[in-house]
């Protein structure tokens, strides 16, 4: 860590084309200090720091070797290994070692514990993900984090049959009347509007079939069986024209995500119309 520390202060240094001499006459300290600092004899005392950050333009967690967006990309790269490698194929175990292995490079992250939320069946282990759940609500200062647990947590709940904790964990997610994607797909142009669209129309199209699907449900609770089978229908009616619209190169995955998730959700799957 010292070392590491001198090493980026020297390279701080000559950036500016300073002498030790000079940085230490800024720094109201002794030259002797400064060459400490920079050969890893010495660390500069904690109350330094705020000093240092200043002089050199940089943030106090740099000075210290922590890059905040290095760290954010690494971690997103462990989640896309085990979305792309495991969950996408329904390998939610092998997500889960990929993820928890990332936590030993980036222990107690919040991302990755969230993540591993989303491999854990609620109807196989409602209380381990409600522990975990429940521990990353309260710890996490990330709303998107928060309420996503809060969603997990809820579902569990339900499967454990407790509908008024389901209900009081279901309320303290916000309301929202847009998304950030919807709005950067309206008012952005060029690749970043493309990417935000494409996003939200997958999302909006997943969410589509979850609402015709609990209308289908509860059209069946009630006797009218005529009506859930139209929701059913309707849901096959909208994935046959949008998903060969899909321009990305996991199109295929796309196709087969979608089909697997008709099955699960629907049944058998009625011959595609046209």
């Amino acid at each position: 860590m010292s070392e590491t520390m001198g090493t980026r202060i020297k390279s701080w240094r000559k950036a500016k084309s300073l002498t030790q001499e000079q940085l230490a006459e800024s720094l109201g300290v002794s030259c002797q200090a400064v060459s400490k600092w920079e050969t890893g004899i010495t660390s500069p005392d904690i109350g330094m720091m705020p000093a240092l950050a200043d002089f050199f333009r940089v943030s106090i967690d740099q000075i210290f070797g922590y890059d905040k967006r290095e760290r954010e990309r690494a971690v997103m790269e462990i989640v896309d290994e085990a979305f792309r490698g495991y969950r996408r194929r329904g390998d939610c175990p092998g997500a889960r070692r990929v993820l928890e292995e990332g936590l030993r490079r980036f222990p107690d992250d919040d991302v990755l514990l969230n993540n591993i939320l989303c491999t854990i069946d609620p109807a196989e282990a409602p209380d381990e993900l409600i522990a975990l759940a429940q521990r990353l609500i309260v710890k996490t200062e990330m709303d998107d984090v928060k309420y996503d647990a809060l969603r997990l947590l809820a579902a569990a709940l339900a499967q454990k049959g407790d509908m008024a904790a389901c209900a009081a964990a279901l309320e303290q997610i916000p309301e929202l009347y847009f998304t950030k994607l919807e709005w950067q797909a309206k008012l952005l142009r060029g690749e970043a509007r493309e990417e935000a669209a494409r996003k939200q129309k997958w999302l909006s199209l997943e969410c589509l079939c979850d609402m015709m699907k609990a209308l289908a449900g509860h059209y069946r609770s009630i006797g009218r069986p005529d009506w859930a089978e139209e929701e059913v229908q309707a849901v096959r009616a909208a994935l046959d024209p949008l998903l060969p619209t899909d321009r990305s190169s996991h199109r295929t995955q796309r196709r087969e995500q979608f089909e697997a998730y008709w099955q699960t959700t629907f049944g058998e799957i009625p011959p595609p119309s046209g």
